[in-house]
């Protein structure tokens, strides 16, 4: 079992690595549309788990989020069953982590905070979009998940399934459940992250 610590340093770095940069306006095309629009201003809370490797053995974690973003800012919670283990603070001139006990962690912007907290740099550009049901496909064009048009290896090499919706016959269904699977490389390890997000009032 990882110590409370090594739990929130691997977690966030996990998080953090999907995080990426604040997002701009992004526009849709009508056929996009039939997706979820999507939202500059958004809430969202659930569970993740994260599978990685870790000097060559199998590694697992679990844990639950708070996600808060509006234009030029996101804000992530990451809690265990006991407590509230990491916050996260991304704009535009930084992004910031917040561990219990420990010093604030400052860098310019994501990638760099990630190549901190984990040693080497994981370039995901898609959390913020994953969340809402898009993601930018190895093509470079913007996808819009639905449920009958579910799965996408993105530009940055991860092979997304939007698994589950919380109401897959809603006009604009929003996503329930996602896996996240980095495609393994020569500068990387294999890391697969599943993410259950909680019904929305």
């Amino acid at each position: 079992m990882p110590s409370i610590k090594l739990f929130a340093a691997a977690l966030s770095a996990a998080l953090l690595a999907a995080c990426a940069s604040v997002p701009t306006a992004t526009r849709t095309t009508p056929a996009q549309q039939q997706g979820s629009a999507y939202r500059d201003a958004f809430d969202a809370a659930g569970k993740l788990s994260v599978k990685y490797r870790k000097d060559g053995n199998p590694e697992s974690l679990t844990g639950s989020f708070n996600w808060s973003q509006k234009p030029g800012r996101i804000d992530v919670t990451l809690s265990s069953p006991m407590a509230t283990i990491a916050t996260i603070s991304i704009t535009p001139q930084s992004a910031t982590l917040v561990q219990s006990d420990k010093v604030p962690r400052v860098a310019k912007d994501i990638d760099t905070l990630t190549a901190q907290t984990l040693g080497w740099s994981l370039p995901v550009s898609g959390l913020r979009d994953w969340l809402q049901g898009y993601a930018t496909g190895a093509d470079g064009k913007r996808f819009v998940a639905t449920p009958a048009n579910n799965t996408v290896t993105t530009n940055d090499g991860w092979r997304l399934r939007f698994v589950s919706w919380q109401d897959d016959k809603a006009a604009r269904p929003q996503p329930k459940r996602i896996d996240a699977e980095r495609i393994a490389a020569a500068s990387a390890d294999e890391l697969a992250i599943r993410i259950f997000i909680d019904p929305q009032g």
